[in-house]
């Protein structure tokens, strides 16, 4: 790992992700990359423009040494949209690159395959050895790049998750049954009746939540059985989701939004969440939805409204929100709702020859 300095903060940040254990979050920006440590935060990797150029998207293999990105826009653009490079950091430079028809809108990394999503197909790639195509899947429109991977080779379920054919649906593939001969048929879920926003899936790879376009609830299925387990109340009006994540061990869920606050459910205790007390006023088509199925959030702490930022858990009770504006907030909650702040930081200030590897 070299050493980095006087090199610019002031690029615009692209796109935000967590590993797959949430214990590191990557950052592509327009002037490179960046790689952090969440607890306790330091920068872990940089990459500055003159080595990978503008970078769109950037996604860690767990914490090896291994990470895919996917070129950026503007005047540094050193690659192209349409195409996933794989930078080796022990060896400092690209061992692989996958190459598509029209731009990456997103790319997953398991040890032994590489997933990609462009508008309207997701793929599948043997990774690392003899890296070739496996599958396609077509999706429908999905401009946001909606794809999701059980993160473990030990997870109970090994699935892939993205957008139906058609609006509200989600498909899942059973991994497990992907081999040479066959792709396995997915399954498909009628989660919401509008466009499909964000997809999550838990550690174990058993439960997938979704959201819609209307941003007011969350919806969390069986990923085997296709059963709703539970449906969670972001708000009543329209709201745009970030980001949505299980906590490991699947008893909890947050999720942030535009209107600048994270909330936290609780799945195992669902007791824990709120719910609406019904007055008699409320409107009769109301009374099914907001009553009977809703629950609210037990928690919740803000960042600047309409400042994106993803949001995890991590241990001891905390939950972290990492923005695009560099900030960085580590919460602690309670199972009686408080959420205090344990700690605010900058990390785009951050710098350090720390190696991950």
């Amino acid at each position: 790992m070299s050493s980095y300095y006087n090199y610019d903060y002031r690029g615009r940040v692209n796109n935000l992700s967590f590993n797959q254990d949430h214990g590191c979050f990557s950052c592509a920006m327009d002037n490179g990359i960046r790689i952090y440590n969440v607890q306790r935060l330091t920068e872990l990797l940089h990459l500055d423009a003159a080595t990978v150029g503008s970078v769109s998207l950037c996604e860690m293999l767990n914490r090896t040494n291994i990470v895919a990105i996917v070129g950026g826009s503007g005047p540094k653009q050193k690659f192209a949209d349409n195409a996933v490079l794989l930078w080796d950091n022990e060896a400092s430079k690209f061992v692989a690159e996958f190459t598509f028809s029209t731009p990456v809108l997103c790319v997953r990394l398991k040890k032994d395959r590489l997933f990609a999503a462009e508008y309207s197909q997701v793929h599948v790639f043997s990774f690392p050895n003899d890296p070739r195509k496996l599958f396609s899947f077509n999706t429908g429109a999905n401009p946001r790049g909606l794809l999701q991977v059980s993160p473990f080779p030990s997870s109970e379920r090994q699935v892939l998750v993205f957008p139906g054919s058609y609006a509200g649906s989600i498909q899942i593939v059973d991994l497990s049954k992907i081999n040479s001969t066959t792709s396995g048929a997915p399954i498909v879920i009628d989660a919401h009746t509008t466009e499909i926003a964000y997809i999550a899936l838990n550690q174990q790879g058993t439960l997938v939540a979704t959201a819609s376009v209307k941003g007011t609830l969350i919806r969390v299925f069986d990923t085997l059985s296709r059963q709703k387990i539970i449906e969670l109340r972001r708000g009543s009006d329209s709201a745009a989701f970030y980001c949505i994540n299980f906590s490991c061990d699947s008893d909890y869920l947050c999720a942030s939004s535009d209107k600048g606050t994270v909330h936290i459910f609780a799945l195992r205790q669902a007791s824990l969440n709120k719910r609406l007390p019904f007055t008699g006023k409320l409107p009769a088509s109301w009374v099914g939805s907001y009553v009977s199925e809703s629950q609210w959030a037990f928690a919740n702490f803000t960042v600047q409204q309409e400042n994106k930022c993803i949001c995890a858990f991590g241990a001891n009770s905390t939950v972290y929100a990492v923005c695009k504006d560099g900030s960085f907030y580590k919460y602690v909650y309670t199972s009686d709702g408080s959420c205090n702040r344990d700690s605010y930081d900058l990390f785009l200030e951050l710098c350090s020859d720390y190696s991950f590897g």
